[in-house]
């Protein structure tokens, strides 16, 4: 990889890791207005350490040693700058097992998106799958066994990759679940109690942390797509979480009001768990394709939601 598709992958990481991480976001800015001042403090300093380092740097390092079980962890960290033909002919090999999978989650997570989910409706066909919401369950099984019976014929152990894609996929399903209704009570808490929540500032900060562990899934598997070095993803990613961060205690009231950037994030997931899919596959995806259309997906919905809220039309 060059310099300039290195650069172009760190940029395309940092925009996906953002918007995807907007619904955190919010959940995050709303705990940490009924928290005290040093408890908004270390969550911004450490809890931005924990979140880059611990979640979007180590989770990909053990996924992709996780993948590569001969390859010493130093092997793992740096094997797509390594020079050695072994370790290189180790990850490619490796590859379509880790894109099956994550590609599974990916277009799992759009299709709960797109059939579940209460959604500002962004383009034409949107409001009728929302109403046919019963299918979500169908369309996502008939997937699978589509992408298991074709994993079959060329991998076993690819088509188990399928199954745990599905798998992680309904397990951080739950704790989103669980962390949306969590916040609907401290919510609730706050306003019956004039600001005053029972619960600690303690159990607050653990509890965006877990929240923050749960959607930065997402993040941390969607940049596989982009590529399968954990430099860059750790780099990428970081820069995406950093922003994060500030739109938390800067501007989440600002970002709330462009309507479609979920939209815009959602259907980036769907490109790029199709990708991850057609690499996995054997179909040759060039390193520049992914972050491109997440540039251009992004950027279209950004702009949708800019012009609505310039016409001062309420989505």
């Amino acid at each position: 990889m060059g310099i300039v598709e290195a650069v172009l992958v760190v940029l395309g990481l940092a925009l996906f890791e953002t918007v995807s991480s907007v619904d955190n976001a919010v959940i995050n800015a709303e705990v940490l207005s009924k928290m005290s001042e040093k408890a908004r403090r270390w969550f911004l300093l450490w809890g931005l350490l924990i979140a880059v380092v611990i979640l979007r740097g180590l989770l990909p390092w053990l996924i992709v040693w996780a993948a590569n079980p001969k390859l010493g962890p130093v092997e793992a960290l740096m094997s797509t700058l390594s020079s050695d033909p072994a370790v290189v002919a180790s990850v490619e090999a490796s590859a379509p097992i880790l894109l099956v999978g994550g590609g599974v989650f990916l277009v799992f997570l759009f299709f709960h998106w797109l059939f579940l989910e209460p959604k500002n409706f962004g383009l034409y066909g949107e409001r009728f799958f929302q109403r046919q919401g019963v299918w979500f369950y169908a369309v996502v099984s008939i997937l699978l066994a589509i992408v298991t019976w074709y994993s079959l014929q060329i991998n076993p152990i690819m088509a188990f990759s399928a199954v745990v894609g599905s798998t992680v996929f309904f397990i951080t399903h739950g704790f989103k679940q669980n962390a949306e209704e969590k916040e609907r009570e401290l919510l609730a808490e706050n306003k019956g109690k004039k600001g005053h929540s029972p619960m600690s500032d303690l159990s607050k900060l653990l509890y965006l942390e877990a929240i923050d562990a749960s959607f930065s899934i997402d993040g941390v598997i969607g940049a596989f797509a982009f590529t399968l070095s954990v430099p860059l993803i750790l780099f990428g990613n970081g820069i995406g979480a950093f922003v994060v961060r500030e739109m938390t205690v800067r501007n989440i009231e600002n970002v709330k009001k462009y309507a479609y950037l979920k939209n815009g994030a959602m259907y980036s997931i769907l490109f790029l768990g199709s990708i991850m899919l057609a690499d996995a596959f054997g179909f040759h995806i060039p390193a520049w394709l992914s972050p491109v259309i997440t540039f251009f997906v992004i950027g279209y919905f950004f702009w949708k939601s800019h012009v609505e809220l310039k016409n001062g039309t309420p989505a």
